[in-house]
């Protein structure tokens, strides 16, 4: 089975990827594993977090599994092994509009994800 790996954080940008990845998953009948970093919202428990996703890849109707992680410093890391672990045939993330300046240089993040990655990348924006 084909697997789609999706970066994901609770922001609209996580939220754009998450989408995306779950909706191409599903029309290629594709597993997902989401790539869950810490939520930005302290008043929200990593568990929560999780719950919600696998509910919503249920509803989804998609095979799925969700690994969550602690620290944005880990957010390549994670989803570049799982990846490989899970020998993915597409990596889904999230991207931030960025200023003129900010466009020379993605964040280290992305820009070590749209490197390293052994598979095709998608950097999906959330609409404005």
């Amino acid at each position: 089975m084909t697997t789609i790996v999706v970066g994901y954080v609770a922001t609209p940008e996580g939220e754009a990827a998450w989408t995306w990845g779950v909706e191409h998953a599903a029309a290629v009948g594709a597993k997902v594993v989401v790539i869950a970093s810490d939520t930005p919202h302290p008043d929200v428990t990593p568990e929560t977090v999780v719950e919600q996703l696998e509910s919503r890849l249920a509803d989804a109707g998609v095979e799925h599994e969700v690994v969550h992680f602690v620290g944005s410093s880990g957010a390549a890391d994670s989803i570049l092994d799982n990846a490989r672990r899970h020998d993915a045939s597409l990596v889904v993330i999230g991207q931030r509009r960025r200023s003129p300046v900010g466009k020379l240089v993605l964040g280290s993040t992305s820009q070590r994800i749209l490197l390293e990655a052994e598979c095709p990348v998608v950097a999906v924006k959330a609409p404005r």
